[in-house]
């Protein structure tokens, strides 16, 4: 349930009294789960509400806001919208009941106390003011990410086409692309402006103009990966379980038992480095056209064209067609290279299996992980060294992470909740040791399970 405005959903209504009282056992028999016709429940702020027709006019889309059906969706409601009065009101259509009084705020699996000490630790974030953005700050990551895109035209243009400015434009290229990376994803998360049509606008230019991808696929899948991270079949990030890697031991396993191996998993760790930037250049293009025109967001068709013909005017005619493809291709492997081994960092070294139905601090944090703070790290990164904190608050500004992250942790101390911090270098070796692992659980199951 990503961050959205009143006026994209649907129009207030007034709903009638109701207080029906309702079981969890009753709220989590209407997932969806098994059967997609079933009506779909979910639980905030202990209100029951019917989202079986509305999950298909959700601004954020359908799958987000039904990944949390049958279940509290409390935390991942005031996590993803920063107005939370305004969206309310237009629940109040989808109001069918509320929990008993019997009942606890959260399911009986989970550790209420913890739960409720997290809802006060965001009170106290946003009275502290760190869900408020540095507008300079943002103006600073901007405005050097053009500079970037701007010196590497300028490389080619005043030292020639030659291999020493060619390889040097190429990296200054990647650079800015990455960079403009960070930035989309900061207004994709409506965390540079307190207006969310200030964060819809410009992350339409950025993701659009300056990147070649369409903002409204990045949210559909991003925000999943935020509503339930490494959880198979909810987190679009594992779609390349099991066709390129099998991740993670409780699948790895699964998959070892029925006997399905669809890549050599047992090298998957010498391969990743080359293979997963490939395969994720060629399945970035081939779903930004599926999408835009499958989905007729031919506003955002135009904006990657846009792209496209801007890069081709930009350095064409200054080294020529055949020379521009090398130069482009070569960018974009080491943009791709740079955001797999940034993204997966975090994630792929922690627990993968599917959705648990775990409190918000303890599904964020066994699928997250920190990675040591520096100017480097934090630059490097985009600030998703700070992984734990920016999913437990998806919209706070990358600059406040600092900030909050001795408060996280002063929280798992209390609960016993492990708070997982490396150093870059250990990082990237995770990823390949976890990779390693998985594939000697699935080679275990496939020749003896």
């Amino acid at each position: 349930m990503p961050p959205q405005s009143g006026s994209s959903l649907l129009k207030p209504e007034p709903s009638p009294d109701i207080s029906q009282p309702f079981s969890w056992e009753e709220i989590g028999l209407h997932s969806g789960q098994k059967n997609s016709k079933q009506e779909k429940w979910l639980v905030i702020d202990r209100k029951v509400y019917d989202i079986s027709q509305f999950q298909w006019k959700h601004p954020g889309g359908s799958r987000v806001i039904s990944h949390y059906a049958g279940q509290d969706a409390t935390d991942a409601f005031t996590a993803f919208h920063k107005d939370e009065d305004l969206v309310k009101k237009y629940l109040k259509a989808l109001l069918i009941g509320e929990l008993a009084p019997d009942q606890p705020s959260c399911e009986p699996n989970k550790n209420e106390i913890l739960v409720n000490d997290f809802r006060e630790l965001h009170r106290t974030v946003k009275k502290m003011g760190l869900l408020k953005p540095n507008y300079y700050f943002f103006m600073f990551m901007f405005l050097h990410a053009m500079l970037l895109d701007a010196v590497s035209w300028l490389t080619i243009w005043y030292f020639g086409k030659s291999w020493i400015p060619f390889l040097v434009g190429v990296a200054l290229f990647a650079i800015c692309q990455a960079q403009y990376g960070f930035f989309q994803h900061d207004l994709g998360h409506f965390s540079v402006f307190q207006k969310a049509k200030w964060n819809r606008l410009l992350h339409f230019f950025v993701a659009g103009v300056l990147k070649g991808g369409p903002p409204s696929q990045w949210s559909f899948m991003h925000n999943q990966h935020h509503a339930k991270p490494n959880c198979f079949r909810k987190d679009p990030d594992l779609n390349m379980h099991p066709f390129l890697f099998t991740l993670g031991k409780p699948l790895s396993v699964e998959l070892g038992k029925k006997k399905k191996k669809y890549m050599p998993y047992q090298y998957q760790h010498s391969y990743f480095a080359f293979l997963a930037p490939l395969i994720f250049m060629a399945f970035v293009q081939g779903t930004i056209i599926r999408y835009t025109v499958l989905r007729k967001k031919w506003m955002e068709l135009a904006c990657v064209v846009i792209y496209n013909i801007r890069i081709c005017l930009m350095y064409v005619p200054l080294m020529g067609f055949m020379n521009f493809m090398v130069f482009y291709f070569l960018s974009r492997f080491l943009e791709s290279s740079w955001f797999l081994w940034i993204s997966q960092m975090n994630h792929i070294p922690m627990n993968i299996d599917y959705d648990k139905n775990l409190d918000w601090v303890s599904a964020q944090l066994a699928a997250t992980c920190n990675v040591d703070q520096s100017l480097f790290n934090d630059w490097y990164s985009g600030h998703l060294n700070f992984q734990i904190e920016h999913h437990l608050f998806p919209t706070m500004p990358r600059h406040n992470y600092w900030k909050v992250a001795p408060l996280v942790k002063s929280l798992c101390a209390k609960h016993g909740v492990q708070y997982h911090c490396k150093t870059l270098r250990t990082a990237f070796a995770d990823i390949l040791r976890s990779l390693k692992e998985s594939s000697k659980h699935w080679e275990d199951a496939y020749l003896h399970g």
